[in-house]
């Protein structure tokens, strides 16, 4: 995400530290608003808000945690990045909890500076390709999905369960407009036996139980979309006749004779390996075919970091209006949890883990207990201090990561950043349990 366009006010009586990084922003193409001393900065701030604050905690007439205290008691505010010496950490740990967004500790390096702004501002969801992710991987699905929305083509979705493939295909059927049908079958929901009405409908007497004629699936999808979740695990009796669906564009009801029109598009999901499906003899292959004309992998949540973020707004946003809870926000900690965490049920545990969260959280901002509640420790005195060499891990870990994520997982400008050579960088890895599929440093490197 970038930083131009953004606009910043800087809260800073340095002179030589506040110039610093005014320049350093407006490199960046930021717009910064540079005030000197609390009381100048609370007059601006009832004037208009910044998208960001960058708050040094000490100043001449007040503190930094006065100024934000008294902005968020005059009403929203926008989020604070503060700018703190050692000894203050607690003080910014604590403001943090009361919903500052984050703290730098002196002295401290411009990327890592930058990341840290980066991480508290949000781009505006402006246009298509804010609607699934922001990351480059989400980002080119979007393109893509949009790109095949014209035609009627057959889509195929891949991807762990809980990645957003249901998500994938509304985007791709509101490219056709919101007042068509999205017709949504689970495949593995439905009994076999009933499978064939439910798809195709049937008439009148077409078997016991049939007192009247019913439309279905195919029928009811008209021209917008229908979308067959775990396609997997369509039965084989089935697939034949999906494939003809899809073939001669027409079906008819059980028990019928017409045939009718089918004019929607197909768009199938899977979390299973359909080839390999194909090889032990459970999938018809022309089937793959026809539905794999477009096929699209939706990345697990731990190979899109970059979205996490958001999306922990947007179910924060839904939830915290659909229960009522008058929350304030996701913090900086719980946030940072978060980006951590592998979310082995992706997209969909993060909603879970978010309407609990909301629903059960005692303060008005969300923290990592609320989100993880089985690590939770306030129970166990005994653990609430980790000892010293596993908190040391955890902190060379997450700043290794930043490293590597803020040079797309490039070894020699990582090893730059962090002032170390690669081949310490990757020992390093290795030690802290981190991906090391990067290639190894030889041993000469230094």
């Amino acid at each position: 995400m970038s930083l131009s366009g953004r606009v910043v006010g800087l809260l800073e009586d340095d002179p030589i530290m506040g110039e610093s990084l005014v320049q350093r922003l407006a490199l960046e193409g930021t717009i910064v608003r540079w005030w000197k001393s609390g009381s100048e900065a609370l007059s601006e701030l009832q004037r208009g808000q910044p998208e960001a604050v960058i708050c040094d905690i000490r100043l001449p007439d007040m503190s930094g945690e006065d100024v934000f205290r008294q902005a968020a008691a005059a009403g929203k505010t926008p989020p604070f990045l503060f700018i703190t010496g050692f000894g203050d950490i607690d003080q910014a740990v604590s403001l943090i909890r009361a919903g500052g967004r984050d703290y730098v500790t002196k002295p401290f390096e411009m990327p890592e500076f930058l990341d840290r702004l980066q991480s508290i501002l949000r781009a505006p969801a402006e246009g298509a390709e804010a609607v699934l992710g922001r990351s480059p991987q989400m980002q080119a699905i979007t393109k893509t999905l949009a790109r095949v929305a014209r035609m009627k083509t057959p889509v195929l979705l891949t991807g762990e369960t809980g990645v957003g493939k249901e998500v994938c295909a509304r985007f791709l059927h509101q490219t056709l407009g919101s007042e068509l049908p999205f017709v949504a079958v689970n495949c593995a929901a439905i009994p076999a036996d009933l499978l064939e009405a439910e798809l195709f409908g049937h008439e009148r007497g077409a078997f016991t139980g049939a007192h009247a004629r019913h439309a279905g699936y195919a029928e009811r999808a008209g021209k917008g979309t229908l979308f067959l979740d775990e396609i997997g695990d369509l039965p084989q009796t089935m697939q034949s006749k999906l494939l003809r669906l899809l073939e001669e564009r027409q079906f008819t009801r059980v028990g019928g004779e017409k045939s009718l029109p089918f004019e929607a598009r197909v768009v199938c999901a899977t979390n299973a390996d359909l080839p390999s499906r194909v090889k032990d003899g459970t999938f018809r292959e022309d089937l793959l075919y026809r539905i794999n004309v477009i096929a699209l992998e939706i990345p697990a949540l731990r190979e899109r970091r970059e979205d996490i973020a958001d999306l922990l707004d947007h179910f924060f946003d839904a939830y915290n209006d659909e229960l009522d809870a008058g929350l304030r926000g996701v913090s900086a900690l719980a946030e940072e949890a978060a980006v951590d965490y592998r979310w082995p049920g992706n997209v969909r545990e993060l909603r879970n883990r978010m309407e609990r969260a909301v629903a059960m959280s005692s303060g008005p901002w969300l923290m990592p207990s609320d989100l993880f509640p089985e690590k939770a420790t306030a129970n166990d005195p005994s653990r609430e201090l980790a000892p010293l060499g596993e908190a040391r891990d955890d902190a060379e870990r997450r700043h290794i990561r930043r490293a590597l994520d803020m040079t797309g997982n490039e070894m020699a400008q990582s090893a730059k950043l962090l002032g170390i050579s690669r081949t310490t960088l990757w020992e390093k890895m290795r030690r802290l349990g981190l991906s090391t599929d990067i290639e190894q440093p030889s041993r000469s490197e230094n």
